[in-house]
């Protein structure tokens, strides 16, 4: 019955100090939060994340279509039948290029990654236009070539657009629908006409943590060399060159294998699209896009967050082992003492938030790390009465930190190293008792002087 007592009391130990981590859990998106923030401020003065696509053709026309029907009297009539309608070209090919220089912009103590595009975008159109029928008639008006741009405020200057080699001067918006980018008209076609141009576009565009195109062309080139050292690709999966500093990204994709056509004439413009603050929903929002995301490779609230969610598995293996300690060496801890140091566990996440913000995370977690098992350490030494046992629990505990380290740091493998955790720790633990009579145990004849004794009384 002592036994299930004290394993009642550290129940209710351990849901406070769950209670505790579901706190410090709140603070940790709360602090995600602040940054989120501090990302869309330097976004309003910088430019958002920036997608480019284009260019594409847009032809309005009226066509009249003339159909047999068949009036009240059951004679047949002609009808003519005008429709509004739009026909869309895509480029031949289309080349986009142009480096991706990055830098920092902080707002207070969070800093965002930022960058400019230094771009070229050359595409070649080639296409034969329907010619006229008996049945069918079409009127073409101005056409617009499009150029579509999430956030129109980061473009330095004007952008340079020359067609066949001559120089237009471009107008602000999508032009054929609602969304931002920059458009020219071109002259009215004729039905049967072919049409062959070249469309030159030098552009400087800044954005902040992603940038993206979308490859409209039938056959889409795709170069982008930048100075970041750990980007992260979203859609198809790039050529890389070696370089000294950087990537230099290389893409060569079919309309046949990226999607990216209908859905642009189907949906909505990229500018309509919501704000992309990471890279979680990038490949979804736009379909075909492919995307360069700079973000820091360990960031230190999605880490935190993480790490969090093991604080139930560090307290479990904690009490565990003081549990297992208590049989092995008939030293009855108190709850409090179980308290206390589940506590002093659950600080360590808040230590970890609190230096992460200011230092790296390697480094936040070994200072978080060193401070909890120090104080765990000397704690121990005063409940259990030996320094021996408290650094030889403490060590315990450093290695699991370590462990911990190597899950987190390892997004990959984490599942896998998790998993094997848990198991080898399940494994020591029936190891141990495997020959126990936890019948006897409970028992107060058992020889063990009570789990609620004295720890004095033990000792002597």
């Amino acid at each position: 019955m002592q036994l299930f007592l004290k394993a009642v009391m550290i129940f209710f130990v351990t849901i406070v100090i769950v209670i505790a981590l579901a706190l410090i859990g709140d603070v940790v998106r709360d602090r995600q939060d602040y940054r989120a923030q501090a990302i869309q401020d330097i976004a309003a003065n910088v430019g958002n994340a920036q997608t480019f696509a284009g260019p594409v053709l847009v032809l309005p026309y009226v066509e009249t279509r003339v159909v047999t029907e068949t009036d009240q009297n059951g004679k047949s009539v002609l009808k003519q039948i005008r429709t509004d309608k739009r026909q869309y070209i895509f480029p031949t090919r289309l080349t986009v290029s142009g480096s991706l220089p990055t830098g920092e912009r902080a707002r207070g103590m969070h800093k965002v990654r930022v960058y400019e595009w230094k771009g070229h975008a050359t595409a070649q159109f080639n296409t034969q236009l329907a010619a006229d029928d008996a049945s069918v008639q079409r009127t073409f008006s101005k056409p617009w070539l499009s150029y579509e741009l999430s956030d129109p405020q980061g473009l330095q200057g004007v952008p340079s657009l020359t067609i066949n080699g001559v120089s237009t001067v471009v107008r602000p918006g999508a032009g054929f629908r609602s969304g931002n980018g920059i458009h020219i008209t071109m002259a009215a076609p004729k039905p049967g006409d072919h049409l062959t141009f070249d469309a030159a576009l030098t552009i400087a565009l800044r954005g902040t943590q992603s940038f993206s195109v979308l490859p409209l062309g039938d056959d889409n080139r795709i170069d982008l060399p930048s100075d970041w050292n750990a980007p992260k690709f979203v859609g198809a999966s790039p050529e890389q060159d070696r370089v000294a500093k950087g990537f230099a990204a290389h893409w060569r994709v079919s309309a046949l294998s990226v999607n990216a056509q209908d859905p642009f004439i189907l949906g909505k413009s990229v500018s309509q699209r919501p704000d992309l603050p990471d890279s979680s929903n990038i490949e979804t929002d736009v379909p075909g896009r492919i995307s360069v995301v700079f973000i820091d490779p360990v960031d230190a609230y999605a880490s935190t967050a993480r790490a969090v969610k093991y604080g139930l598995l560090f307290l479990a293996v904690t009490f565990a082992g003081f549990f297992l300690f208590e049989f092995m060496k008939r030293a009855p801890i108190h709850p409090i003492q179980y308290l206390l140091v589940g506590l002093a566990m659950a600080i360590f996440f808040l230590l970890l938030l609190s230096f992460g913000e200011h230092v790296t995370f390697g480094l936040s977690y070994l200072v978080a790390a060193i401070a909890c098992v120090g104080l765990i350490s000397w704690y121990l030494a005063g409940v259990l009465g030996s320094w021996k046992a408290a650094f030889g629990f403490s060590a315990l505990l450093a290695a699991l930190y370590g462990v911990l380290y190597g899950v987190l740091i390892s997004e990959d493998n984490a599942l896998i190293m998790g998993s094997a955790l848990l198991f080898v720790l399940l494994a020591a633990i029936m190891t141990l008792t495997r020959k126990v009579d936890w019948y006897a145990v409970s028992k107060p004849s058992s020889g063990w002087k009570g789990l609620f004794g004295s720890q004095s009384e033990t000792r002597k």
